[in-house]
């Protein structure tokens, strides 16, 4: 009963990234300009899709869905960040705060992940079966699918968040992040976590590893089917509106699965802090960049709606 009390009633703290003020000011501006970069990429894309009836196609929808995402993913880590930052990790947060954003960037984290092979299985079935592309991804598989991403990745996020915060805490409340991360949070708890680690590690490599396949077996088609085409504009043509995709899904989950993936014996806090920096802020800058940069339909679309939107119409 004595745990149980001690566990409701404590409330955590992050660990500055550094002791001197003047670096987690120059942190601060950094992590808010790249906070505000993403929220106006990602937003600009979801609001262009929106407007743009030539971009509503699955594969915009898909990509318009994964904006929002990452607007909502790094809106759950960045403002608590932000506060920490500024206050030399003095802002605190109770466990049910902690467990909150847990949820929610677990639960958006893994319904992006999914997402990114039902974007694997949209160009697989564009470069693969052209002619039967309309008749097999029409709008309501298009929303079932992302209904079921969402859906995965709250279920997902329920089963990792739940089993962490049955764990007991005691005295020791300083977590080693800039947010409350599974393995971060998980070494703080003052009992064995020897299965909670196991079943961890089992849950990231199946959520991790199932989408990926399916995304490697999707290129692997798409690969085979794009040298087969004669024309060299065609074939070039075809794999543009993939590696976007797969620059994205390399980031991804490279980052991601060497933070769950890695064993817990070579686990360092301090790499772990700065890989999730490229996965919480990073990342979410370079996707609205990089699917505009390579995809000439949706670069087009975007100059043109600036230009009217500094043309004043």
């Amino acid at each position: 009963m004595e745990t149980i009390n001690k566990t409701a009633n404590i409330q955590f703290f992050f660990r500055p990234f550094s002791p001197d003020p003047g670096v987690q000011m120059v942190i601060f501006v950094a992590f808010l300009v790249m906070y505000l970069t993403s929220l106006s990429g990602n937003a600009t894309i979801a609001v262009v899709v929106h407007t743009n009836h030539s971009l509503h196609t699955p594969m915009y929808f898909f990509l318009a869905n994964l904006a929002v995402l990452e607007i909502f993913y790094t809106s759950a880590i960045a403002p608590l960040a932000l506060a920490n930052l500024l206050s030399m990790g003095k802002t605190p947060v109770s466990i049910t705060g902690c467990g909150t954003q847990m949820f929610f960037f677990v639960f958006l984290g893994g319904a992006d992940n999914v997402l990114l092979a039902v974007m694997a299985y949209d160009r697989f079935v564009a470069i693969c079966y052209p002619l039967r592309y309309t008749l097999i991804m029409s709008w309501s598989l298009c929303v079932e699918m992302v209904v079921g991403s969402l859906v995965l990745g709250s279920l997902l996020s329920l089963t990792l968040t739940i089993l962490i915060f049955n764990l007991p805490f005691c005295h020791n409340n300083e977590i080693y992040h800039f947010y409350c991360d599974m393995p971060a949070v998980m070494r703080l708890a003052c009992a064995d976590t020897h299965v909670h680690r196991t079943a961890l590690y089992i849950i990231s490599f199946i959520v991790l590893s199932i989408p990926l396949s399916l995304i490697s077996i999707s290129y692997v088609f798409i690969i085979t089917t794009i040298l087969q085409i004669r024309s060299a504009e065609g074939r070039h043509r075809a794999f543009s509106t993939c590696s976007s995709h797969i620059i994205v899904v390399l980031l991804q989950y490279g980052c991601t699965s060497f933070i769950y993936l890695s064993p817990s014996s070579s686990y360092s806090p301090e790499m772990g802090r700065m890989v999730s920096v490229v996965y919480t802020f990073i990342t979410p800058i370079l996707n609205p960049l990089i699917y505009s940069m390579r995809n000439k339909e949706l670069k087009d679309t975007l100059k043109k709606a600036l230009r009217k939107f500094w043309g004043g119409g």
